[in-house]
């Protein structure tokens, strides 16, 4: 795998993590969520963060994914 592969893929994973994990603490502990959203301002943050991180992240993966694969054929 080549280096800049290698950075997309952290990069990618490091910020869908980040989203995956403002996700998970907004539901649990930074009061779930209702009907008209959170229940919380730290939740609205939260929420806020997800929703900028998790699509970036899962762009950022799929590029890394799709490099990945050009570079495996291009050393075969």
């Amino acid at each position: 795998m080549r280096s800049d592969t290698r950075k997309f893929l952290q990069t990618g994973l490091a910020i869908f993590g980040t989203g995956v994990l403002a996700a998970l603490l907004m539901y649990t502990v930074l009061g779930g969520v209702g009907r008209q959203g959170p229940h919380t301002n730290g939740g609205w943050l939260a929420l806020m963060l997800a929703m900028g991180c998790l699509p970036t992240g899962t762009l950022t993966l799929a590029l890394a994914v799709l490099k990945l694969i050009g570079d495996r054929s291009r050393q075969d």
